[in-house]
């Protein structure tokens, strides 16, 4: 899909490799003012035709007098466009701008302390005196560039923020778009509201108009292929293009077996009686089971099940001769890892797209929420009228409940696992902790252990509990949910779900672990 039409008020991040660029953007469009990623080596040309309101330069890993060092095209300061420093974006253009930057006595990591000696615009309304802020840097500014001034300093920095008023260039040390910068919040929207001069005019309303009418005119009267899963992303996709061309869109749900427990009633009930759309519903299941025979490793079976679901897809979508465009839920953090400073992504997982369809079929492809971050997404759905229980679904992967039991798929292993998965969302919904974490979900470990249930010995399964906070599922850390809830998980499991005498839980971050365990 052509990319829509942009606001005109908006902030260009350019990318140094900072684990905190993605923040920036999204603490900017929490703001309503529409923000891209682009890499630090984006063609001036590019960033000029981009006709940004302001630009950022994002924090990273090197130092500037690395001989490899990352460097902005020089011409960015003609451009009479604000531009914002942070961290290594800072001593960036301090150093492009004829400053000096050195390795510091001791470095900063973590929380500090600063003082703001120039209040300006960016530092408007902030108490002056002992700020807290977010550090990460081994370099600091030695030098002032020619025309910039000190405006905040620290025991460790003495340019924790340094700002050229004329020209409107700014640079600060310190992380103003993670939580423990108190007051940075205010100093982002000091600077896209008061220096920038933008509007806050990027919505979920206008969003979804301006998605509306760019497929209208793109699609004309041809019609479009969802594969629609029930998740948050495909089920926005679907109801947004419906409101856009209405019977021309056709949706193709396939039930590989491997859902979760009342999922394709569910889905086919909110969709097909709800919404209206057009829904052509396959339960594949026996087949997918079929094929998944036998089959321990978990790369062969998210291929296995990744080709069947092109091969059933791309059967029944032959079926919609008036075709001519494939819908994909596509979101930002997708599109810019595929451009990110560090290169085109090494690995991307077959369950999260659907492989070469558009190819092979001749469609061409819409992806009307590739602009979006996940959060994005949920405003949007709720703007779309869709209920809350699927806005707030938490992520489930295209393989399904296959890569949650560790080793072969049966019959048995699926209805132990849809059990226990039931149980977990159960309680955390009853317990109110369901929207306060990333996901949760149950795992079917492949060892058996002794238990004892009554007055019997019982040689049964185990269920691995496993609940992540995350922002992006990037990073993740694991939830320290309260005892007692714990304590409701295991027993009802234990008690309820035949099969099982012992539950588990995991306490593994990501990194080194992965959220999923296959």
């Amino acid at each position: 899909m052509e990319t829509l039409k942009k606001p005109d008020d908006k902030i260009l991040v350019l990318d140094f490799g900072s684990q905190y660029t993605q923040l920036i953007a999204r603490r900017i469009r929490e703001s309503h003012v529409y923000c891209e990623i682009h890499p630090y080596n984006m063609r001036i040309d590019e960033i000029r035709g981009f006709h940004p309101k302001g630009i950022i330069f994002s924090g990273g890993p090197a130092s500037v007098y690395d001989t490899e060092a990352p460097l902005v095209d020089e011409g960015v300061y003609s451009l009479k466009v604000p531009i914002l420093g942070i961290c290594y974006g800072m001593q960036m253009m301090a150093h492009q701008l004829g400053g000096r930057v050195q390795p510091a006595m001791e470095r900063e990591y973590g929380p500090a302390v600063i003082q703001i000696n120039h209040a300006d615009l960016l530092f408007s309304e902030i108490n002056p005196v002992d700020v807290r802020v977010w550090m990460s840097h081994g370099d600091r500014i030695e030098k002032l560039p020619p025309g910039f001034e000190t405006m905040a300093y620290s025991d460790n920095s003495p340019v924790a923020a340094m700002g050229n008023l004329k020209k409107h260039f700014y640079g600060v040390q310190f992380h103003p778009e993670v939580a423990h910068t108190t007051c940075g919040r205010t100093i982002l929207d000091n600077f896209i509201f008061k220096i920038c001069k933008c509007s806050p005019t990027w919505t979920m309303k206008s969003f979804a108009d301006m998605v509306i009418t760019s497929v209208r005119e793109k699609v004309g009267r041809d019609g479009v292929i969802c594969a629609l899963s029930g998740g948050v992303d495909s089920s926005v996709v679907a109801v947004l293009l419906h409101k856009a061309i209405g019977k021309q869109l056709h949706c193709i749900f396939v039930n590989n077996g491997l859902l979760r427990k009342g999922e394709a009633e569910s889905v086919r009930r909110i969709f097909k009686d709800h919404f209206e759309i057009d829904l052509v519903y396959v339960d594949a299941s026996d087949l997918f089971l079929e094929r998944l025979k036998g089959v321990r490793d978990p790369e062969k079976k998210r291929k296995i099940i990744g080709n069947l679901f092109i091969e059933i897809f791309e059967r029944e979508a032959r079926k919609i001769p008036d075709a001519k465009y494939l819908a994909q839920g596509t979101l930002y953090p997708d599109v810019i890892e595929s451009v990110s400073f560090k290169g085109p992504s090494a690995t991307i997982k077959t369950h999260h797209n659907v492989g070469g369809l558009p190819e092979r079929m001749k469609l061409r492809l819409i992806e009307p929420l590739r602009e979006l971050f996940k959060d994005e997404v949920r405003s949007l759905g709720r703007q779309l009228g869709i209920p809350e229980r699927i806005i707030m679904r938490h992520p489930f992967p295209g393989p399904g409940l296959a890569i949650r039991i560790i080793g072969e798929i049966t019959p048995e292993k699926l209805r132990i696992l849809r059990e226990a998965d039931a149980i977990v969302m159960e309680e955390m919904e009853a317990s109110g902790w369901h929207d306060k974490v990333w996901q949760a979900f149950a795992v079917l470990l492949p060892v058996k252990s002794v238990g004892v249930m009554g007055d019997a010995r019982t040689y049964e399964q185990v269920i691995a509990v496993r609940v992540v906070e995350s922002v992006d599922a990037m990073t993740a850390d694991w939830a320290r949910l309260p005892y007692d809830l714990l304590a409701n998980i295991s027993n009802r499991i234990i008690n309820e779900v035949q099969g099982v005498n012992r539950v588990v839980y995991d306490i593994s971050s990501k990194p080194p672990s992965t959220i999923e365990w296959e």
